[in-house]
């Protein structure tokens, strides 16, 4: 009987145990490769790949062709009979996913449209050859990606390395997948242009996930050595640093550049009336620009006759906007990339690069190392957040190198959250500055809907408003994290220690998670389970409100799935008023909880969040009584 007993006990212990919000996230369990503290463990490990790529654009035909040498590391314990290569301007060959599906384009806040197709363009990627050792490789194209065999008497063994000699050319689309693409033969914005390595880890061993537009880039970290061939009178803008510079850039171009090199200033580099002049010739001949780049993930250029050019500096880094004549808001442009450079190294660790240039084009906006594409913009406070957004990207994911493929939501979201503080430190002062961030629970209210809203940790492609799992619900999130359980020196604490740790790195969502825990000190999985994995939704009442003896007696509940700290607003007869901040530990018995106010005043209003900054789905639930004066402002934090 006691045995039963005993069974019996230790069953309802568990069903109590699994419905609790506290209860344990199944996280991976730690080992020496991603340790528990979410840091890389001893063992940790990733793939280098280093790409020398020798390339040229015919502007008559805007074919680019091109030919490169892959040095591929195995750092992983794992021998290698085979490799994986991502050819992403398959996007655009006849037979692609995206064509067959005929997907619908994504529609961003703004107005910004992305579609993740070429607009009916047909073209793809031709592979000429494929070799290691001289030898050519089998290889087997899957749209996107192409498997290639490794010779079976010379598999690439742990710390073994091989060199791929390739050869390819594409036709540039008119417009290409949202990212990429020409006006004509006068600019060209150029991404996902060479064939390049998938990434092999710890956790799916190859990540071959097919580019169908809307997951973004999962990458390894390398060197780069490019040289491009275009015709004399295009300028470019690239990932790296310009290695010749006698041979590309006038006398007047390297004088004003030595002198943006210590201004914190925009100095012109090329004024409008000299753009509009180059613009005008047609120089015979080409030049070849050499560019490298160390440590980044990816490599992009663009190119055009009719830049502007606008140059400063900060601690060292060269900040670069380029930009056609007519593209007004791009005045500003410069101060704007500045300022954003400056913040976001002060706030969450140094721009590791040499410089940082933003091009205006075509391209709603796109990132990758060093080069950003963003489209002018009339209005000034969506120019710079578009402008803000993408240089955000230099810290999630060119530095932090996450999966953006699984999880958009580490480097979407993690950089709109940032870009938040970015917009509200360069318009500080102003009606826009001061309440920018509050558009998250506007967003809440139209994109949170019962039975439509996905879990942030739904894949891009399977997402139904990519907006707002990847973008605004992840933002939301942080800065709950930070406003309301962990406070802002702890969390930005925490969060500048992810970016260490895991900066030219792959981190996944377990490192981030136990990283913030470890560094705060707090059991934070009740949060990540709400906020990341199910679409929990919060409902904090006032049930009621008793006094007894010289104690007020506020009785709450949570009525929704969701748990977070309580703030309660007191207001008294005598028309003052207290603030009482409940930690997240009030909910550990239930769904309901007592404050007990110790006071002999009498009280006349209690209001649960009187700041207005949680995702309530019912606020009529939040103030006692039900209808009664306004409170009086909660005291700043």
């Amino acid at each position: 009987m006691l045995q039963i007993v005993t069974a019996a006990l230790f069953a309802l212990h568990a069903q109590v145990g699994d419905s609790s919000p506290f209860r344990a996230l199944p996280l991976p369990a730690p080992n020496r490769v991603r340790g528990a503290s979410g840091a890389p463990g001893p063992d940790y490990w990733q793939q280098r790949a280093d790409y020398v790529i020798r390339a040229t654009l015919d502007t008559a035909s805007s074919v680019i062709r091109g030919t490169e040498r892959i040095h591929y590391e195995n750092h992983s314990p794992d021998t290698l009979t085979f490799v994986w290569v991502q050819i992403e301007q398959n996007l655009f060959a006849k037979n692609s996913v995206t064509y067959a599906l005929n997907q619908p384009p994504l529609h961003f806040a703004g107005g910004a449209v992305f579609d993740f197709t070429g607009k009916g363009f047909i073209g793809g990627i031709t592979i000429e050859r494929f070799r290691a050792a001289g030898a050519e490789l089998r290889r087997t194209e899957y749209g996107t990606m192409m498997r290639v065999e490794l010779p079976p008497s010379r598999p690439l063994a742990p710390r073994g390395t091989i060199d791929f000699d390739v050869a390819w050319h594409f036709p540039v689309p008119p417009y290409g997948g949202g990212r990429m693409g020409r006006i004509g033969n006068r600019l060209y914005e150029i991404g996902q242009w060479y064939p390049r390595m998938v990434v092999y880890d710890d956790v799916h061993g190859w990540n071959p996930l097919p580019y169908i537009g809307a997951g973004e880039f999962y990458l390894e970290y390398g060197d780069f050595d490019v040289t491009l061939t275009l015709p004399a009178g295009f300028l470019v803008a690239a990932t790296g640093t310009v290695r010749n510079p006698l041979a590309v850039w006038t006398p007047a171009m390297r004088a004003r550049l030595a002198r943006a090199r210590s201004s914190s200033q925009p100095v012109q580099i090329v004024t409008r009336a000299e753009a509009t002049a180059r613009g005008a010739q047609r120089p015979a001949g080409s030049k070849t620009w050499h560019i490298t780049a160390t440590r980044v993930r990816d490599f992009a250029w663009a190119a055009s006759p009719d830049y502007r050019w606008d140059a400063s500096s900060w601690s060292g880094i060269l900040i670069q906007t380029m930009y056609r004549p007519g593209a007004t808001p791009w005045e500003e442009a410069n101060k704007m990339a500045w300022f954003t450079i400056k913040h976001f190294s002060e706030t969450w660790g140094k721009y590791p690069w040499p410089q940082a240039t933003t091009v205006e084009g075509l391209v709603e906006g796109m990132e990758y190392p060093m080069l950003t594409f963003v489209p002018a913009i009339e209005k000034r406070e969506d120019q710079y957040w578009v402008l803000t957004h993408e240089f955000g990207h230099e810290w999630f994911p060119m530095m932090v190198g996450s999966d953006e493929r699984r999880y958009p939501w580490m480097d979407e979201g993690f950089n709109t959250f940032i870009d938040y503080g970015s917009a509200e430190g360069y318009f500080r002062g102003t009606a826009y500055g001061d309440t920018v961030r509050r558009e998250l629970l506007t967003d809440y209210q139209i994109s949170a809907v019962p039975g439509n809203e996905q879990p942030l940790i739904t894949k891009p492609v399977e997402s139904r408003d990519l907006a707002w799992t990847a973008y605004q619900k992840p933002a939301l999130m942080l800065t709950v994290l930070r406003d309301e359980v962990l406070g802002k020196e702890t969390f930005e604490r925490a969060l500048r220690e992810y970016v260490r740790r895991w900066t030219f790195k792959h981190p996944q969502p377990a490192d981030f998670f136990r990283t913030m825990e470890s560094m705060s000190g707090r059991d934070l999985d009740w949060f990540w389970r709400a906020w990341v994995y199910t679409t929990a939704r919060l409902d904090q009442a006032i049930d009621s409100v008793t006094t007894a003896g010289d104690t007020v007696l506020v009785h709450l509940s949570n009525r929704g799935q969701m748990v977070l700290p309580v703030t309660l607003a007191l207001r008294y007869a005598d028309d003052t008023g207290d603030t009482l901040d409940l930690p997240i530990e009030m909910w550990n018995l239930g769904s309901r909880f007592t404050a007990r106010v110790p006071t002999t005043r009498r009280v006349t209003g209690v209001m649960v969040d009187p700041r207005g900054i949680y995702p309530d789905i019912d606020r009529t639930n939040n103030r006692w009584p039900p209808v009664s004066p306004p409170l009086p402002p909660s005291p700043p934090r």
